[in-house]
């Protein structure tokens, strides 16, 4: 209906300005500072970053209820591997927040977020700009298992921290016997991850060749 299009190009438009703030941020700041922007990149962008990713949750709402018809377990896997990273890794152990790999994390997904949001406005109002489709559909391909390595080298960054400080560790009181280390919980992860990559990077291959089959290709032309 038109008051669910409107709904979803509003929610686009807030995504949309969130990582373009960030991105432009991002840049503007590396290339007044260099090198020295990447200590405090995000004190300065943290807050919005998140605010984005918590909002994207909605995405899966979205797809639940019908009115976006993306897929929804590569969806849910893709947001839920950024606030898994972001708010129980990077968030909770300030130790990394100042770390290369923080600013690499930020700069993929705002880049591939702002890239995405951008088609999305354009797609609800029926309009489909090829170069902007192709990136679109492409660019992810080649960006996303870097990210997935940069999320993984970031959370092995990450375990020290949580060995020493203990942070989310449980030990249960007598008489229970059972506890929960952390760490251990962080590997097991990395390993859902990068196998969850391996099925994102198939359906990223399928979304591309459905738009951008030949005969797609010819129809949005027209």
């Amino acid at each position: 209906s038109f008051a669910m299009n409107m709904y979803l190009f509003v929610y686009d438009l807030m995504q949309f300005c969130g990582h373009s703030w960030i991105f432009t941020n991002m840049i503007i700041r590396f290339m007044t500072f260099g090198k020295d922007s990447v200590a405090d990149t995000f004190h300065s962008i943290g807050l919005v970053m998140r605010l984005c990713q918590l909002l994207s949750v909605l995405e899966i709402l979205h797809i639940l209820i019908g009115i976006d018809k993306s897929r929804l377990l590569p969806r849910f896997l893709q947001i839920t591997e950024r606030i898994i990273v972001l708010f129980v890794v990077i968030n909770s152990q300030e130790e990394i927040q100042g770390k290369y790999v923080v600013c690499v994390l930020f700069f993929l997904w705002n880049l591939l977020d702002v890239v995405r949001y951008t088609y999305n406005m354009l797609a609800r109002m029926g309009i489909y700009y090829l170069p902007l489709t192709w990136l679109n559909f492409s660019l992810c391909i080649p960006l996303y298992p870097i990210s997935v390595l940069a999320k993984g080298f970031a959370i092995c960054v990450s375990l020290p921290y949580f060995e020493s400080f203990g942070t989310y560790s449980i030990k249960l009181p007598f008489p229970f016997t059972f506890s929960i280390y952390f760490p251990y919980v962080l590997k097991m992860y990395m390993l859902v991850l990068f196998a969850g990559m391996c099925f994102i990077i198939r359906n990223l291959f399928s979304e591309r060749m459905a738009h951008l089959g030949t005969g797609n290709i010819k129809n949005k032309r027209s």
